[in-house]
């Protein structure tokens, strides 16, 4: 992976990160938590999207530098 895609997905996961806790904390993830006991799918996938791109963004960091 080049620097510039794990630098895109590092930033793309801190804005899905974002919006996610954004949508996890609105009134309709609120109304989902009374009903169903936990916050609507769209919070959930926004959340575990963000986090597996700004991993996958700091591990293309991490390794880019190493040849095999």
């Amino acid at each position: 992976m080049t620097k510039a895609i794990s630098v895109a997905l590092i930033v793309g996961g801190v804005l899905l990160l974002y919006f996610g806790g954004q949508a996890f904390h609105s009134l309709s993830s609120d109304v989902s938590r009374v009903f169903t006991g936990s916050p609507t799918n769209k919070a959930i996938f926004l959340i575990a999207g963000g986090v597996v791109a700004t991993l996958a963004g700091l591990i293309g960091i991490t390794t880019s530098g190493r040849r095999r």
